[in-house]
């Protein structure tokens, strides 16, 4: 037996004499004497040692990429000896872990976690929390001993736990590993100021190892490292220029590498400057480059918006797209506008043009429920009918699955169906499901009477065999469409990018014909411009005089099917001069009214949406908004209805006050400057992020009104579909909150903190290689200390561990103590009750 509190036994003589003096408690009485001497030991905390011999080992087996290999090699051998070597009352229970941990004997035996992460800290809690009590405990863990994060909290876990931890590294033979183990670039530099990049170079020993740096995506350098002692480092000079942020990578290229999924890594640059502005513009000479510079922002003017990436937002206040078709800019680009301005406080701005709002494709864009106006269509607004064809691409490969239940067919089947709901009564449509042939879903048919039969065939379209013959599928469209005499046409075609050259021959010759028949041809491309067939798509939008859409994520199909239809189909852009009238609403933006210009030369017909501000509108059947403004979470978005330079903007060019608006407008889009006393600090460790907000006791009040807030964005690059996640603060000391967050390998992170009104943004941050391939040492050390720590070893003779000192266990029986002088406290009772003393009368004192 031991004691929890012996301090408790210093007491008792105490009592006892207080006792002894004070003779009304008749501590003569034996009762009485061990009521109190059970109190004490109640006090003490009792313990007993459990007398059970068996042993529960509980083998932590590493199923992560990096340790597969071996673990294939050596698991069933390991645990042969394990199960040959044990007592016959020990037992072994076996917990699999890469990024999650599960019960082998609970589950599947065959491990389907996060194999690209090797948590050993979350498995060791994990295992800790399945342990029953009453049984002595040892843990082992099979690993190749490098986690991709660091143990956090399972350290105190394990020591508080007092199982032992002991540990076998798995090891395989393997030829000669080099790898990117470092690259080192600032975090931030200013535009043309010259810097370093570093990295260093791991492996066996000496050798010479080629090597290549790339600048956003492009070889930037490339060299031949000799490494000495099995290490080399490569130091180059290199200046940016412009905005936002560039990722670098430096890769090696061994003729024989063990290991290649370490052979890179990667880091991020932000050019930093003063307020910056993104115009994304379809004019050469734009005349908002100069305005905006007048206001004294960087003017980051982009002629090229298909190069756009999330990374260009890093550092800018706000973004101007003057004219610029939403099939233009990338799906990455429009998907991250929505976190910039909500999230990390930034501005948006769409000017007006033929290539603009829904003309341009922007009706449910990601960037849809962004702007202050809505592009739905009405029935006021059409002017003609419209003929459209649908062919779709029903080839094999749309049967592959798009998620839980789906496959790419149903997705592009949902996305043909949108189209046809957003068509007016008196447009027609047809649609074509092809592979080698071209088969009729609907003939040309009006769409009032029949939607719902339309919609409910093509959603029946299934996925056949063989590829799709893109002449076939086009003719099949065209021969429909000359049945219709009169208004737009419009052929749409749907096809896999990686399967769409079966039996081209001869598509220069079909679009050619149907160009001069005034059809135009649209692409949506399931898949990526860089995909094998992707060449032949961009050549049928080209020749067919209209849009090309691509998108590797079925998901986003019906939104590409509903931006086309809508451009196509309604009268978006009014091309007569209008008058203008203006509100109280520029009130909100600056101090002082415009006198604003008369009249536009036209403007692009949208629907003020409820809780926006319009501060200028057409005096017109539609009263449609011309200026139009609100706040979206931390940040702000306007429209301008009207073109603000280029065709149909002479009037606007000419007014004289049309310098002072756009400065008014963009230094409300920037929003103010953040307020000084706050500093926001990140570092990355394998996969974990960690941040830490620090603050001056400027701010102590403002934090205690209102907490921060967190919120990280994730995405792949070319998809516009963005993860979120909001991450929880801990408060370490006054001025100062932390948190922490696994990161996704592969993905791109960008991130904002908020205080109330006030965002400070961060990233773009990613893994700096593969955390799985990285072979961190301090990892493997970490795991080594606990071991020690916590009284286990590394098991080199596996057999062994069963011979081990066996940890004591210890069960308290206070509980069982209280209950037993429960029973005596009520025996003495009825004792004295009655008269009765089991002292003898001779004893008695007087």
């Amino acid at each position: 037996m031991n004691f929890g509190a012996p301090e408790w036994f210093f007491l008792l003589p105490a009592l006892i004499a207080v006792a002894w003096r004070w003779r009304g408690l008749r501590l003569h009485e034996p009762l009485r004497a061990l009521l109190l001497t059970g109190l004490v030991l109640a006090l003490a905390e009792p313990r007993v040692r459990l007398a059970s011999a068996g042993l529960d080992l509980w083998v932590l087996a590493d199923r992560s990429d990096s340790a597969a290999a071996a673990m294939g090699q050596q698991g069933h051998e390991i645990e042969g000896i394990l199960e040959k070597a044990r007592g016959r009352e020990d037992r072994v229970m076996y917990v699999d872990f890469a990024g999650e941990a599960v019960r082998r004997e609970r589950g599947d035996p065959v491990f389907e976690g996060a194999l690209h992460q090797t948590k050993i800290g979350a498995a060791l809690e994990y295992t800790l929390a399945q342990m029953p009590a009453g049984r002595a405990a040892r843990m082992l863990v099979l690993t190749d001993g490098f986690a991709t994060e660091p143990f956090g909290t399972a350290t105190e876990a394990v020591l508080r736990s007092r199982v032992p931890l002991d540990f076998r590294l798995l090891t395989e033979p393997v030829a000669p590993d080099w790898r990117v183990s470092a690259l080192a670039v600032p975090a931030r530099v200013l535009s043309g100021e010259s810097f370093l990049v570093e990295f260093a170079i791991s492996g066996p020993g000496d050798g010479a190892v080629p090597w290549e740096v790339t600048r956003g995506g492009k070889v930037a350098a490339s060299g031949t490292a000799t490494a000495r002692g099995g290490v080399a480092r490569v130091r180059l000079t290199d200046r940016l220029t412009g905005g936002g942020a560039v990722r670098y990578e430096a890769r090696v290229k061994p003729v024989e590498d063990a290991h290649p999924e370490n052979n890179s890594a990667e880091a991020w640059c932000e050019i930093a400057g003063g307020p910056r502005v993104v115009l994304v513009t379809n004019y050469p000479d734009d005349p908002l480059a100069t305005l905006l510079g007048a206001q004294g922002l960087t003017v980051d003017r982009v002629t090229d918006p298909g190069t756009l990436t999330a990374a260009r937002l890093t550092g800018a206040r706000a973004v101007v797209i003057n004219n610029v078709a939403a099939n233009k800019l990338s799906r990455e680009f429009l998907g991250a506008l929505d976190f910039f301005v909500r999230e990390q406080g930034g501005g948006l701005l769409m000017a007006g043009g033929e290539n603009s709002f829904g003309s341009g494709g922007y009706f449910a864009s990601p960037i849809d429920e962004l702007l202050p106006v809505s592009m739905e269509l009405r029935k006021e607004q059409r002017k003609f009918a419209t003929a459209m064809a649908i062919v779709m691409d029903r080839s094999g490969s749309m049967a592959a699955s798009a998620g839980p239940g789906l496959t790419k067919m149903d997705l592009a089947d949902s996305g043909a169906a949108r189209a046809v709901e957003l068509l007016g009564d008196l447009d027609a449509v047809a649609i074509f499901a092809v592979d080698t042939q071209a088969h009729e879903v609907v003939g040309l048919a009006q769409v009032g009477p029949n939607r719902n039969h339309i919609t409910e065939s093509v959603r029946r379209v299934a996925s056949s065999g063989g590829g799709i013959v893109v002449p076939v599928g086009l003719q099949a469209g065209w021969d429909e469409l000359k049945k219709a005499t009169s208004g737009t046409r419009h052929i749409i075609l749907f096809a896999d990018a990686n399967d769409s050259r079966q039996q081209v021959a001869g598509y220069e010759a079909v679009i050619d014909g149907i160009r001069k028949d005034g059809v135009t041809v649209s692409v949506i491309g399931l898949g990526n411009a860089t995909d094998r067939d992707a060449d032949i798509l961009e050549e049928v939008a080209k020749r067919g005089g209209g849009r090309l859409f691509f998108s590797a994520d079925p998901a986003e199909l019906p939104a590409l099917f509903a931006q086309e239809t809508v451009s196509i189909a309604r009268s978006a852009f009014i091309k007569e001069p209008t008058e203008t009238k203006g509100t109280p609403g520029w009130a909100e933006i600056g101090a002082r009214t415009p006198n604003w210009l008369p009249t536009v030369d036209g403007y692009n017909l949208s629907y003020l949406r409820p809780g926006a501000t319009a501060s200028l509108i057409a005096v017109d059947e539609f009263a449609a908004p011309l200026v139009a403004t609100w706040q979206r979470g931390a940040g702000r978005a306007a429209t301008v209805s009207f073109p603000l330079g280029g065709p149909n903007s002479e009037k606007v060019r000419a007014w004289a006050g049309y310098g002072d608006f756009v400065q008014t407008l963009s230094r409300w889009l920037a929003g103010d400057d953040a307020p000084p006393g706050m500093a926001l600090r990140t570092d990355v460790d394998g996969e974990q992020l960690t941040l830490e907000l620090l603050y001056d006791e400027n701010w102590q009040a403002r934090i205690a009104a209102t907490p921060p807030t967190a919120m990280l964005a994730e995405n792949g690059g070319a998809s516009s579909v963005i993860a979120q996640r909001a991450l929880v603060w801990e408060k370490i000391e006054p001025g100062r909150f932390r948190t922490t967050v696994s990161l996704r390998p592969g993905k791109i992170a960008r991130g904002a903190v908020k205080i109330g009104p006030t965002a400070m943004s961060f990233g773009p941050i990613t893994v700096a290689g593969s955390a799985e391939w990285s072979f961190d040492r301090a990892r493997l050390a970490e795991l080594q200390s606990l071991s020690a720590r916590s009284g286990g070893q590394e098991r080199l003779n596996l057999a062994e561990v069963w011979q081990a000192p066996r940890p004591v266990a210890w069960r308290a029986v206070r509980g069982w103590l209280l209950m037993a002088l429960a029973g005596l406290l009520l025996a003495d009772a009825a004792l004295t009750r009655l008269g009765i003393s089991l002292v003898p009368a001779r004893w008695r004192r007087g």
